[in-house]
């Protein structure tokens, strides 16, 4: 492994993205403390909070009541995922135009690897990033920038003086600032790592830069923990390149949306929006699971294996099938949420070859190929779903499926762009 002696790496993690992102597009909430919620109900919980809310005790995951408790004032609009994915591409715009971005970690979150002249003069380059920023996409979405000589130290310098923050660790510099850290601060010590760490004495920072690359891997118990060492002490550490296993999506139902024929509407709805995703980055899937879970508490799962697939006939069928089933062991009649899961993945093109695979089930399904070729294509066309197998009623809050998670920014075509939904075609199954 590498240990750089300069600065390599300019990380940029923005404050309070998705609050700041509605204060910034509309002024009218910029003097107020802001919470975004994942649909318009008293019932759900806050997904993202700015800065003025948290002072005022309110958290990711506090529920609507609660903040409205803690904080009569608070704003509480609706997440706008296709808004925020916009925006995300108009700041990867702006920051190529200082110096390329090497890669999207999240929505909020990029890395810049610096080279040459770059690292001599990082400061002024963090700084013409931020001016950037604020002249071009707008003061309240603001950066917090970390430089170092390798991402994972760059983003824990991005953290370490939110909001608006700027800090520099230097090769020189180490590991002095890193001692001041608790060790959940540092990326990648979640709950399970942190007791780990704990039953074998690390409780430090300090601790852990103490540890032998042997001892690491122990305490991982596997080769990330030598990763972290040397990641925590400068080093430039390759990764290998992650492998796509599943797509999937699921969905807390409304208070309205319970009933479980509109549970199966939403179950449909999320199955065609994961199936889209599979042909759009170009793989069949050979296994569909669903879960449930109830009011009540009660939780059930179930999956069916298939031939490879990647039409919405068959998932749309397996899904369905599934929901009965469990509808039939759960005997509930309030949904609180379903999910599904496509996995088994193959390339189009790369499964083996079933023996028993008959000719009659071979040629219905590349019918169903083509027909659902066909509907991307017009679907593509008009930017909006205007057909779909079977209904396709979004439920409250939109944007079923597409929606920002970690480690994932949607693509701009997985939201629906047309403000006229008037004209859809419905094709009965």
């Amino acid at each position: 492994m590498r240990q750089p002696t300069e600065i390599e790496s300019l990380y940029i993690d923005f404050d309070a993205f998705f609050a700041n992102a509605e204060k910034q597009l509309r002024p009218e909430l910029r003097d107020r403390p802001v919470g975004v919620i994942p649909l318009e109900s008293e019932h759900t919980s806050l997904i993202a909070r700015c800065y003025l809310a948290k002072q005022a005790g309110i958290q990711r995951g506090t529920s609507v009541r609660e903040a409205r408790a803690l904080c009569p004032d608070i704003a509480l609009p609706v997440a706008r995922h296709d808004v925020y994915v916009k925006l995300h591409h108009r700041i990867l715009e702006e920051i190529d135009r200082h110096t390329p971005v090497h890669r999207v970690w999240s929505v909020d979150e990029m890395e810049c690897a610096l080279s040459g002249s770059e690292r001599q003069r990082c400061v002024a380059l963090a700084g013409q990033i931020r001016d950037g920023l604020r002249e071009n996409i707008g003061p309240w979405l603001t950066p917090s920038i970390g430089l170092a000589p390798n991402q994972f130290l760059a983003k824990v310098a991005a953290e370490m003086d939110k909001p608006n923050g700027f800090v520099m660790l230097r090769p020189a510099d180490l590991p002095g600032p890193l001692f001041n850290l608790e060790l959940r601060d540092l990326p990648g010590i979640a709950s399970g790592i942190h007791a780990r760490l704990g039953r074998a004495g690390v409780f430090t920072v300090e601790q852990l830069w103490n540890l032998s690359p042997k001892q690491a891997r122990m305490i991982w118990n596997g080769v990330e923990g030598e990763r972290m060492w040397a990641q925590l002490h400068g080093y430039a550490v390759s990764r290998p390149e992650t492998v796509r296993r599943m797509f999937g999506h699921g969905r807390v139902l409304s208070s309205d949306w319970r009933q479980p024929h509109k549970a199966r509407e939403c179950l449909r709805l999320l199955t065609a929006k994961a199936a889209r995703r599979l042909r759009r980055e170009g793989y069949t899937a050979s296994i569909l699971a669903v879960s449930m879970s109830c009011t009540d508490g009660q939780r059930w799962s179930g999956e069916q294996g298939f031939f490879p697939a990647r039409d919405d006939h068959t998932f749309l069928r397996e899904a369905s099938l599934l929901y009965d089933k469990g509808l039939t062991a759960l005997h509930a009649n309030r949904m609180k949420k379903v999910s599904v899961i496509l996995y088994g993945l193959h390339r189009s093109g790369e499964a083996s070859a079933d023996l028993f695979d008959h000719d009659d089930s071979r040629s219905e399904r590349h019918r169903w190929e083509r027909v659902t070729d066909a509907m991307d294509a017009l679907n593509a066309r008009h930017g909006t779903c205007v057909v779909s197998l079977g209904p396709h009623n979004e439920p409250p809050g939109g944007y079923a499926g597409a929606k920002i998670a970690f480690g994932r920014v949607p693509g701009l075509n997985e939201f629906d762009t047309s403000p006229d939904r008037s004209g859809r075609v419905k094709l009965s199954l």
